[in-house]
């Protein structure tokens, strides 16, 4: 019975060092109005990188990002450091992970987003920020394809 229980919470434990191999690469959302290249370097050593460009219409957007460890010890539970726009850097603890997803969270209960999400389905990324903006629950989403360093999205054709 004791084994029983000891599986169990260990299959309920998320893995604070997930393998996050399958985000590695270049991926491109395509939306009316807006085009977002985002790639992540594959893990090395415990330390992905990720870059991120958004295009509205006239403005640009980026954000410069991390997965690591959380300090220096061996089992330090990985995190998302993210930078968008140069500002300073917001950590997202992992609090859950998969084969294939894993959530990231911030302890500070007022900042949008409070939740990162990234999730691979085939050839697609699927990401998602959650949060409360102004009493009411707020999630934005993007869908992103594999794609070549540097890809644009097409450019929109007059109708």
């Amino acid at each position: 019975m004791l084994i029983a229980l000891t599986m169990a919470a260990a299959l309920q434990t998320p893995n604070l060092r997930p393998d996050l191999g399958w985000m590695a690469g270049a991926w491109l959302s395509c939306e009316p109005g807006r085009e977002v290249s985002e790639i992540w370097t594959d893990p090395r050593l415990s330390l992905m990188l990720g870059v991120n460009v958004t295009i509205r219409g006239d403005r640009i957007g980026f954000e410069q990002s991390r997965i690591a460890p959380t300090g220096p010890a061996p089992d330090a539970p990985y995190a998302y450091f993210a930078q968008p726009g140069g500002a300073p850097v917001t950590v997202f603890a992992v609090v859950a992970s998969g084969p294939g997803h894993v959530v990231f969270e911030q302890a500070a209960a007022d900042d949008f987003p409070k939740r990162v999400v990234y999730e691979r389905d085939g050839e697609a990324l699927n990401a998602r920020i959650e949060g409360v903006v102004d009493g009411r629950e707020r999630t934005i989403r993007w869908r992103f394809q594999k794609a070549e360093l540097n890809a644009r999205c097409p450019a929109p054709t007059a109708g």
